[in-house]
């Protein structure tokens, strides 16, 4: 009888065919829509799994371009971190290794002076 080397999990070391969010990262991508559309800023959103980059679009209105873009390259997680908060007009607003963190420059927009 003779042994193989076999593989536990078949397919491991390949990159998967698309990137994704996982369930704790749409947790807090959610969470603060949520807010957002209670404040009565957002109305719509998109999601895209592509093969390098996974991006959630927030709309104002369903017709327009989106306000900004959440996404996820798993491939710059060592360099700039591989989430990002993209402007409207295509500019960085904030990137880093910690989605929590980077979605705080989106928070900002909540807080609001009260007279």
């Amino acid at each position: 009888m003779t042994m193989q080397n076999l593989t536990p999990f078949p397919g491991q070391g390949r990159p998967p065919d698309q990137v994704a969010f996982n369930r704790m990262e749409l947790g807090a991508i959610m969470g603060l829509y949520g807010r957002m559309v209670a404040a009565g800023e957002w109305r719509d959103y998109g999601m895209s799994f592509l093969r390098d980059v996974a991006i959630f679009s927030v709309f104002r209105r369903t017709a327009e371009t989106p306000l900004y873009r959440i996404e996820k390259r798993p491939k710059l997680r060592n360099r700039q971190g591989q989430y990002a908060v993209i402007g409207m007009d295509g500019r960085i607003l904030k990137r880093g290794g910690d989605l929590c963190a980077v979605l705080r420059v989106l928070e900002r927009k909540l807080i609001r002076a009260v007279e």
